[in-house]
Formats: structure tokens, C-alpha cells, sequence
């Protein structure tokens, strides 16, 4: 039965038609055949987090990608990152599990320092994030290894090779998605793939009951019962997300007592974390809280998620990246230009 998305995100080429999960499927493949054509691509890496969209794609592509990365933020719960792991192997790819240059904890305390330009020396962040520190703890927990690792694919050959990530956005996911997500999305030598952006929720659970074993067996660990079956994060059973980042940014009220009801775990550091801020007299010092103070309103950093703030001490991160190829010295322009205005 034909599906298709309300109203026309954007930054879609066109209203997106009707489509059948098959019709869907091979536009996802189309999608990405495109960019291979259009670009010098030395490989083609799957983003999986753990999470219920990140596995369908990479199970929709685990034939076409070179490897599949996770980024373990240290944050985390231990075993969305062991399914990860189980998955990637059942499959038989390469994992890239990659790890932030600086701990969520000393971001935190404040102990993270810009090295370069005007704000050498000044802390990066300090006390747990609200809203407006997601894009802090984005760059440095997440993206910094994901750029990184395409360092280390294509070194400093910058547009003459080109290294693609598969992501799992999607327009129907919600409303910030729905008017930032696009099919492909160049940000220098990455190339941001989301094959499935136009697929609806119901083409997601066309795609699960096809694929998922519902046998009246005892299943195999992550419902790997065939060499087709769709894994399944426990974790995303319990909790309806991946938590493969406790950064508490965006958390809902309750969600760490959630978390340490189901693995505590993992919410002990957190908690200890919290005890540690308070102590040395932050005052954002609660997990999944926004922290006190003057509220203000100011243009989202890039690519990042329209909610997120540009908050100072970013831009040595990002020179860093320009020094070393990363990215371009008009991209390092763009991203920190509301500095720029705020200090002139």
C-alpha cells in the first residue's frame, strides 16, 4: 500500500510521491547510487548508533557499506554498545568504534580548554548541558571522531576523495527533521547521506514485520535468528531510544530515573557525576536539567540541530579541523561567523 509524507520538507527537491516500501527501497538505493556517481568516493561508512532507525539502514545497506561506525561517547550504555558490536560481527563488516578526544566528565567540570584563537585558555563548557550545550557536547563527543576517522580514510587529499556517512534522519521523525533533514548533505570531503529521509513510520514497520523474526522459537541474541533477520536493541525495548549518548541536552523529565530503573549501571556515573558538580559548586550541577541563567536566542552552528546555540570556546576545535584539512577555511567561516558579530 502506497505511503508518503504530509506536506513538502524544505529542502526536498519535489513533494515527495507515494511509494510503496519496495519503491521506497529502491529510491534509498538511487539516493546513494547518485552521490557515487556524482563524487570520488573511497568509501562508504553506515552511522550506527544502536537505535531502532540506525538499524534499518545499516541492515538496508550492510551489502553496500565498506564498514559501520560507532561512536562510543563514554556516555553511553554498555550494552547498546555491545549489540553494536554483536551485530557488526553477525554481519561480517569492519567496525570503526571511535572515541571522543575529551570525557563528557571533564566537559563537565569545565576542564576542557580552547587552545587557539581568542579564547585560548577559557573553558570550553562547564556543568551538565541543557539545550543550549548540545552543540558543544555534539562537536566534541561525536562529531570530532567522526571527523577524525575520515582523517584517517582520505588524510589530507580533501575534495579529490570523498568518504560517505549514512545516517538514519528522516522527515516524518519529527518537526526539526522535517525542515532540516536532505537526501545528501556535502560538508567538505564528508558527504552526510540520509537514504531513508523519505520514508514514513509506516514504511519502518512494513520494514521491521518483513524482516524481523517473530518465530515461536527461542531466538538467537539480538533476534539474529537468519542470515536476513533485523536485530533488535533491548535497550531500545526498555527505553524507546538507542542511549547511546547521556549527554542530557534534550532529556525529559524523569528519563535518568528511567534509566537507572532499567540499568543502573549506567546511571551511577551520572549520578556520581552530578554529587562531584555540586560539590565543586556548579551551578548546573543536575543531570537532564537546564541550567540557570539568562536564556538567549542565537543561530544554530552549521549542520547542527536548530535548537542548539553557538557557545564560545567552539571555534579552536574548528580551526583545528580547518589546520589540518577537515574542513574549509569558508566552512570554519560559516560556523563561527555569530562569534565574529558578537565580539565586534
Amino acid at each position: 500500500m502506497a505511503d508518503r509524507i504530509v506536506g513538502r520538507p524544505p529542502k526536498a527537491d519535489a513533494d515527495p510521491e507515494a511509494l510503496t516500501l519496495d519503491e521506497a527501497i529502491a529510491r534509498s538505493f538511487a539516493i546513494h547510487d547518485r552521490v557515487l556517481a556524482a563524487f570520488p568516493v573511497v568509501a562508504t561508512i553506515g552511522l550506527f548508533s544502536g537505535g531502532n532507525d540506525s538499524v534499518v539502514v545499516n541492515h538496508l545497506f550492510r551489502h553496500r557499506v565498506d564498514a559501520i561506525a560507532h561512536v562510543n561517547t563514554g556516555t553511553g550504555i554498555p550494552e547498546t554498545t555491545q549489540h553494536v558490536r554483536d551485530v557488526v560481527a553477525a554481519w561480517g563488516l569492519p567496525l570503526h568504534e571511535l572515541h571522543p578526544k575529551h570525557s563528557y566528565r571533564d566537559l563537565v567540570l569545565g576542564n576542557v580548554l580552547s587552545t587557539r584563537g581568542k579564547n585560548i585558555g577559557r573553558q570550553v563548557w562547564k556543568g551538565f548541558p541543557g539545550p543550549a550545550g548540545h552543540s558543544v557536547m555534539y562537536r566534541r563527543l561525536k562529531d570530532e571522531p567522526l571527523q577524525r576517522l575520515r582523517g584517517q580514510i582520505i588524510g589530507r587529499h580533501g575534495r579529490t576523495r570523498n568518504v560517505v556517512y549514512l545516517g538514519g534522519m528522516r522527515w516524518a521523525e519529527t518537526d526539526r527533521r522535517f525542515r532540516n533533514a536532505e537526501e545528501v548533505d556535502r560538508e567538505g570531503a564528508l558527504i552526510w547521506v540520509s537514504p531513508i529521509v523519505h520514508w514514513t513510520d509506516a514504511h519502518m514497520r512494513e520494514y521491521r514485520a518483513r524482516h524481523r523474526c517473530t518465530l515461536p522459537h527461542q531466538h538467537a541474541d539480538h533476534l539474529l535468528c537468519t542470515p536476513d533477520a533485523l536485530p533488535l536493541n533491548e535497550v531500545t525495548v526498555h527505553l524507546h531510544m538507542s542511549g547511546e549518548c547521556l549527554c542530557g541536552a534534550f532529556a525529559k523529565p524523569g528519563e535518568l530515573d528511567e534509566i537507572e530503573f532499567f540499568y543502573p549501571h549506567a546511571a551511577k556515573p551520572l549520578r556520581e557525576l552530578e554529587r562531584e558538580a555540586e560539590a565543586v559548586g556548579l551551578p548546573a550541577c543536575k543531570w537532564g536539567q537546564r541550567p540557570p541563567g539568562k536564556r538567549t536566542r542565537r543561530r544554530p552552528a552549521g549542520r547542527l540541530c536548530g535548537k542548539c546555540e553557538v557557545i564560545d570556546g567552539q571555534a579552536d576545535l574548528l580551526a583545528e579541523w580547518r589546520d589540518t584539512g577537515l574542513i574549509t577555511a569558508e566552512q570554519f567561516a560559516t560556523f563561527t561567523r555569530d562569534e565574529e558579530q558578537r565580539a565586534a
